[in-house]
């Protein structure tokens, strides 16, 4: 099933608040393999957490299976670091889509903002939706 053209543009709503604690960054650390002292910064790839769960409420949206995303790219843009305490939510929006040999390419933003709708972090993926088997 390729995905419609149409979702280019499209912006899902945000994703339900997430408060940063010192226990999800540590978990979030030892996870990825990322140095992490308890007090320190928040490890630059942990808005990672949040895009994912706007990843994920877009592709049941969409009704496209995990299972059939491979992930492509990643980049992350921040206003300003993440710190333990923010409470952040992410919205995702369809930035490009084009198919190429029976896989969609879908290229998405996710916007984090903090509690009072301010910009904290930009993410972007390039996500490759397998096409059926041949």
């Amino acid at each position: 099933m390729s995905l419609d053209s149409t979702l280019v543009g499209r912006t899902f709503p945000a994703t339900s608040p997430y408060r940063v604690s010192e226990e999800r960054v540590a978990e979030f650390a030892a996870a990825s393999g990322t140095p992490y002292t308890p007090g320190g910064p928040v490890p630059a790839t942990f808005p990672i957490v949040l895009a994912f769960a706007a990843m994920s409420d877009f592709l049941d949206e969409v009704g496209v299976d995990l299972s059939r995303i491979v992930h492509g790219e990643q980049k992350f843009a921040y206003a300003r670091p993440l710190a333990v305490g923010d409470e952040l939510s992410t919205g995702l929006t369809v930035a490009s889509l084009r198919q190429i040999g029976g896989n969609d390419i879908i290229g998405i933003r996710s916007d984090v903002t903090d509690a009072d709708g301010v910009a904290v972090c930009t993410t972007s993926a390039v996500l490759v939706h397998r096409g059926g088997a041949a």
